[in-house]
């Protein structure tokens, strides 16, 4: 079976999100790497995350999509998947290809970007009401 490796925030889990999961799913065995609250705040600011990592870490784990979810620390998951060696990264549509961190490691696919599900379009629409 394919090892397949996807990674985010997964700060507000939405449909796009669960999507993204469903394809990795048909691809084979899914690890997703988490991204930990230190490596949110580097990333996305001292505002973040809306979300523990261990409450995020656990509605990953919660989805029937998910193999696995392994946190890491780092601003980039580069580490984890030169450890993890997987076949596939996916990575959503907002990516290209040769961008994606790892893809000097192995092959990466992009999956569509669904209009209208985007955790900052969420956070959007939080704040708007």
């Amino acid at each position: 079976m394919k090892k397949i490796f996807t990674n985010g925030c997964f700060d507000i889990l939405h449909v796009g999100h669960i999507k993204l999961l469903q394809h990795c799913k048909n691809l084979g065995y899914v690890i997703v790497g988490l991204n930990s609250d230190v490596s949110v705040k580097l990333n996305k600011g001292s505002n973040r995350p809306y979300f523990t990592e261990k409450d995020r870490k656990y509605m990953l784990e919660s989805c029937k999509w998910v193999d696995e979810v392994v946190m890491f620390n780092d601003k980039t998951p580069y580490n984890l998947i030169k450890l993890i060696k997987p076949d596939i990264i996916v990575k959503g549509g907002d990516y290209k290809a040769e961008k994606v961190v790892g893809s000097d490691i192995c092959k990466v696919e992009i999956f569509d970007y669904i209009d209208g599900y985007s955790s900052s379009e969420a956070i959007q629409n939080i704040i708007n009401r």
